[in-house]
């Protein structure tokens, strides 16, 4: 019989990954707090028509990529390919305008896509993602995009940079994309056969292409930051003073639009240094038209996301060096029936005290317990046989320096507690 295998796009996070996620997910929820982000849970699924409405029905994330099925009452649920669109709903339900703006929370969590799945992108992978909704204020752009910075940067992450780009609003974007296709149109029979359904469907998404041979006709194209009203030609002026006193680097890039309908004004992403081709390590912007798409009053918003799969990607190629995970520093090794009944007890007592604790299990000798003591990397290994168990003591072997003491099965608790401070 064949063995069952990982659904593809999906992956194991085995034991020795789990370091780095660890550390990932710790320092993700310091940081969000010490820009005052509290965390919000949402739902795994959502109503297929919060991802329609909000993402926009001729994006490739809504026409190829959703999970979405019918459920027993005959709803349309889908598993959620992103954060953005659940986190407004929460706010429009649960009434969050009436809190002080801008509402700023975070989400950690698992994401659903059927993509191709490449290097640091699964089927099923893993967002931390930060939303401040309810101000329009650049500052508040700013802010998001330095919650990014900041973690990649205390994640000891190399070369980071921003791209940025604004996109504009729905009153100056209408302008920019009748130019956009009437130059499309002179290059339809040169582009690929997506770019030409995006150019019936969704002009603007004609810019992310990454198909090579539509490369030069992008580079050529006009730029959306030529045809901006004057409240986002400031709005995107403010944003880089801003980016320019705290000497942040970024470059600007007419061809960054990103890939879901919602976003307005600023977009932008973060790049690091040398994980090939696709160093884009978050990307987000500001979406001031979803809450109304979803069903709400204007309420400006802004945000981003970052694959958690593609930062560990980037820290083991930038050689990034996490901290270990605590593991028990005791082995309790008996020597018969009745010394690992005494065993058992000392092993409970040790981890009520907090000292995390091994016991050798099967029947084995002295010496093959010593040896599962090395391989676990404990410290201690304490052994209790015959004459241990008589005099009410147990021998403790210092595995470093190989030395050994008689300590009384009372004092064990103290006396490792002083050694593994």
């Amino acid at each position: 019989m064949a063995l069952y295998s990982a659904p593809r796009g999906t992956q194991d996070i085995l034991p020795e990954d789990q370091p780095y996620w660890r550390h990932i997910l710790e320092r993700a929820h310091y940081i969000a707090q010490l820009y005052g982000y509290q965390q919000l849970d949402t739902p795994i699924f959502e109503d297929t028509a919060i991802f329609e409405h909000g993402i926009g029905e001729t994006t490739d994330i809504v026409e190829k990529e959703m999970y979405s099925f019918l459920d027993k009452g005959g709803d349309s649920i889908t598993l959620r390919p992103e954060f953005t669109a659940g986190v407004v709903r929460a706010y429009l339900e649960h009434g969050m305008h009436v809190r002080p703006q801008p509402v700023k929370v975070y989400s950690l969590g698992p994401c659903f896509r059927y993509e191709r799945p490449q290097a640091g992108r699964y089927r099923q992978h893993h967002q931390f993602n930060v939303e401040a909704i309810g101000e329009q204020d650049p500052a508040v752009d700013l802010e998001v995009m330095s919650v990014a910075w900041y973690l990649y940067e205390d994640l000891g992450f190399k070369g980071l940079s921003f791209q940025l780009n604004s996109i504009g609003c729905p009153r100056c974007r209408p302008n920019f994309l009748t130019v956009l296709v009437e130059y499309y149109q002179g290059h339809a029979d040169d582009i690929c056969d997506d770019c030409r359904r995006r150019l019936e469907r969704n002009p603007l998404r004609l810019l992310d292409c990454k198909t090579e041979s539509c490369q030069p006709i992008i580079d050529a194209a006009p730029s959306m930051r030529e045809y901006l009203c004057d409240e986002c030609a400031e709005h995107f002026q403010t944003l880089l003073g801003y980016l320019d006193s705290l000497g942040r680097p970024y470059t600007l890039s007419h061809r960054l639009v990103r890939g879901l309908d919602y976003y307005t004004k600023t977009v932008f992403e973060v790049w690091a240094e040398g994980i090939g081709a696709q160093n884009a390590v978050c990307g987000g912007g500001r979406y001031d038209g979803l809450a109304e798409v979803l069903g709400g009053p204007p309420t400006p918003g802004v945000g981003f996301a970052s694959g958690l799969e593609r930062i560990v990607l980037t820290m083991k190629h930038q050689g990034v060096q996490v901290p270990a995970l605590p593991a028990p520093q005791v082995l309790i090794a008996s020597l018969d029936e009745q010394t690992k009944l005494m065993g058992v007890k000392l092993a409970s007592n040790l981890r009520v005290a907090g000292i995390g604790a091994l016991i050798s299990f099967g029947d084995r000798s002295l010496k093959a317990q010593l040896r599962q003591a090395d391989r676990e990397g404990v410290a201690f290994t304490l052994i209790i046989g015959e004459r241990e168990a008589e005099a009410g003591q147990v021998t403790v072997r210092d595995m470093a320096r190989g030395e050994q003491h008689l300590v009384a099965l009372e004092d064990v608790i103290s006396w490792l507690s002083q050694r593994l401070m």
